[in-house]
């Protein structure tokens, strides 16, 4: 039986069939989207209703008779780098009434100092705070699949959303060591800061706020520029993986959520961009450039809140999660090419001066190697992203 320490964490419906059909989602106004960063979308809003729609299932009992509903947070890492994943990662949270105001503010004392705005907490080369997110969650049972320790490609695997064949599936054999291979890859957490942050963990679920769940959707430069070929940008790649995961956490939690994510591209209006959620019935509750927010009958409420991995804990804590699988991720990259040519410089994947020289430095290997410019670099990448 699972402690009040080691709560167990909730399996995904395995009916859902994953990033496949996903990718299938017709591409929606892209150009929309585009246009967003020059100022609100102005596209009528397909869906919209007039009336209040349904709120679902009532809420949940605990055992004193505390009401509880479930909670999403959700939030990309790597929207705009050149080389590298973008990586999309949700948390699900069990809360009570008082687990939900506190989750919906940015941490106090002790707790602010290692949840909160993942900029200001981790940085390319220093993301250990992020991998003890990771471990305390995946070590609770939050992940696809079991962790109870190993390497850093177990735990790689125990919160990806989708499985190691669907992940490779997009590679050719011959170039899948240059994101997969996991040879020489540590885990930097120390025991005592994993420790520290299952802690908190506990502090939280003493104060209604349960962690459950945690996914990430992996999208490599290939899926990328694919997703580019196919007429999406960007921007409709990070908004269709939020999609994606609150709608599978959705099922997960067997009730309707409420789910707060990071604004996508800065816009107000995401009606005509929806993918997975796209031609549902739902109600506008507000839309501009700090929030904007739906009700979706069956699915629940979900908010795009600017920065809201500074003022909403779960969605900060799905963003220290995934900057620490997007620097994993990318280290493979400049693991692989420093194997043959050890001088090479340790890359971030922004656009920045490291990474050109990594680029320019490795283009004869490449070459040789007969890897496709699409599995390496994404294409009209612009400056942004976390």
């Amino acid at each position: 039986m699972a402690s009040e320490r080691d709560p167990p964490g909730i399996g995904l419906d395995p009916s859902f069939s994953g990033i496949a059909a996903w990718e299938r989602a017709p591409a929606r106004s892209w150009e929309t989207l585009s246009a967003a960063e020059e100022g609100p979308c102005e596209a009528p809003v397909r869906g919209r209703v007039t009336r209040v729609a349904p709120r679902g299932t009532e809420p949940a009992m605990t055992a004193d008779g505390t009401s509880r509903h479930f909670r999403i947070g959700a939030d990309e890492n790597g929207l705009g780098p050149r080389l590298g994943p973008m990586i999309v990662t949700a948390v699900l949270a069990r809360v009570t009434p008082e687990g939900a105001r506190l989750v919906g503010k940015p941490a106090r004392g002790a707790l602010a100092a290692r949840l909160g705005d993942s900029k200001q907490l981790v940085a390319h080369g220093d993301v250990a705070l992020g991998e003890a997110w990771a471990r305390a969650l995946a070590r609770r049972g939050c992940g696809r699949t079991p962790f109870a320790g190993g390497s850093a490609d177990d735990l790689v695997h125990a919160i990806s959303a989708d499985d190691r064949p669907t992940l490779r599936a997009p590679c050719p054999a011959h170039v899948e060591a240059q994101c997969w291979s996991a040879e020489g890859e540590p885990l930097t957490a120390s025991d005592e800061l994993v420790a520290t942050v299952e802690r908190d963990l506990d502090r939280l679920a003493q104060k209604g706020v349960q962690l459950v769940g945690v996914r990430s959707i992996i999208l490599c430069a290939r899926r990328m520029n694919d997703g580019l070929d196919a007429g999406k940008s960007r921007f409709a790649l990070d908004l269709h993986a939020m999609e994606r995961l609150v709608l599978e956490l959705r099922a997960a939690a067997g009730e309707d959520v409420t789910a707060v994510c990071g604004k996508v591209g800065g816009f107000g209006k995401y009606g005509p961009a929806f993918g997975p959620l796209g031609g549902r019935l739902h109600q506008v509750i507000e839309e501009g450039r700090a929030r904007s927010a739906y009700r979706f009958p069956g699915v629940g409420e979900i908010a795009f809140v600017r920065d809201g991995d500074a003022t909403d804990l779960c969605v900060a804590m799905a963003s220290l999660v995934g900057k620490w699988l997007r620097e994993v991720l990318m280290a493979r990259v400049v693991r692989h090419y420093r194997a043959e040519r050890p001088e090479l410089p340790d890359a971030s994947g922004y656009y920045d001066p490291v990474t050109t020289r990594f680029i320019e430095a490795t283009r004869l290997s490449r070459e040789r190697r007969d890897v496709p410019d699409r599995c390496f670099e994404r294409r009209a990448a612009a400056r942004g992203g976390s």
